[in-house]
């Protein structure tokens, strides 16, 4: 895929992504997707990502998750497939069985759900020491990472910390004031070796050179599980053949701008599986075959 410039529009830089598609296209051309997360507790988080995944073009999303969560999430939507892990949380001893997964995967997004046991913890470390896929590490995987720049360094990884997992990442509380978010984005992605979407109220993503930085939420877009869903659409962009700038860049457009849309429908009770039906909206223009 040819990577768009810093200086493309949003729409120009999905419509490099999202080209009409050859009538000759077959499963797996548009990419198979990992999602690594949920627990005993925690089942909304890991459906999101992979919902938000395959609205956004990826033809195959599976979800490896502790059986309580996975049995709800494969209620959620026969698209879905999902793959039950014996226990209540992620734990060493069940990545073997993650590694022996049935099918092909082009990307992985981890940390939804998975809770902060120092089991699950060790786990999602250990598994992002060895695994060659591009990567999304979102919320609790996030906190495994924290301080461990050893294990993200040169690897195809994106990071999606909201605020308070940014001062995770950087160690120390940044202020409201935009030159500072994004020196200190920068400088955080450079010191993890990786490309960091930071999700405050402006978008920065970076990968310690370059730098974006646009305003793409709703105020609305609080909501519990926005976060989650951004993690799917980035983790298909990855599964697509993106690079981890793109993918943040354009990921953070397209959440943000389909948050826009629902929040525009629904105001105070808009839910973050509401905006699942907008994404059809910001991707589609232009890029259906024959228009």
């Amino acid at each position: 895929m040819h990577r768009p410039n810093s200086f493309s529009s949003p729409q120009e830089l999905i419509s490099d992504v999202y080209k009409p598609r050859e009538p000759e296209a077959k499963k797996y051309d548009f990419g198979h997707l990992l999602v690594i997360g949920g627990s005993k507790t925690y089942s909304g988080s890991p459906a999101l990502n992979a919902l938000a995944a395959m609205r956004c073009g990826a033809d195959l999303v599976t979800v490896a998750s502790p059986a309580r969560a996975a049995n709800i999430i494969a209620s959620f939507s026969p698209d879905i497939i999902t793959y039950p892990l014996e226990g209540d949380f992620l734990s060493l001893n069940m990545l073997e069985e993650i590694r022996e997964l049935p099918g092909r995967f082009n990307a992985c997004v981890i940390g939804g759900g998975l809770g902060r046991k120092n089991e699950t913890l060790s786990a999602v470390c250990e598994f992002l020491k060895e695994t060659e896929y591009p990567c999304v590490i979102d919320a609790d995987a996030i906190h495994a990472i924290a301080a461990k720049p050893e294990i993200t360094y040169g690897k195809n990884f994106l990071l999606t910390p909201n605020r308070s997992e940014f001062y995770v990442l950087a160690g120390h509380k940044v202020e409201l004031d935009l030159d500072l978010e994004k020196k200190t984005v920068k400088d955080t992605a450079k010191n993890y070796g990786c490309t960091i979407l930071y999700k405050g109220t402006y978008s920065i993503v970076s990968d310690g050179s370059r730098l974006e930085a646009k305003k793409t939420s709703s105020p609305y877009m609080t909501k519990g599980g926005c976060g989650d869903l951004l993690a799917g659409v980035c983790g298909s962009l990855l599964a697509r053949g993106a690079s981890c700038f793109d993918a943040g860049n354009i990921g953070a457009y397209i959440n943000g701008k389909a948050g826009k849309l629902a929040a525009k429908k629904l105001g105070e009770s808009m839910l973050a599986s509401d905006i699942l039906e907008e994404y059809s909206s910001v991707i589609n223009t232009g890029t259906l075959s024959g228009k």
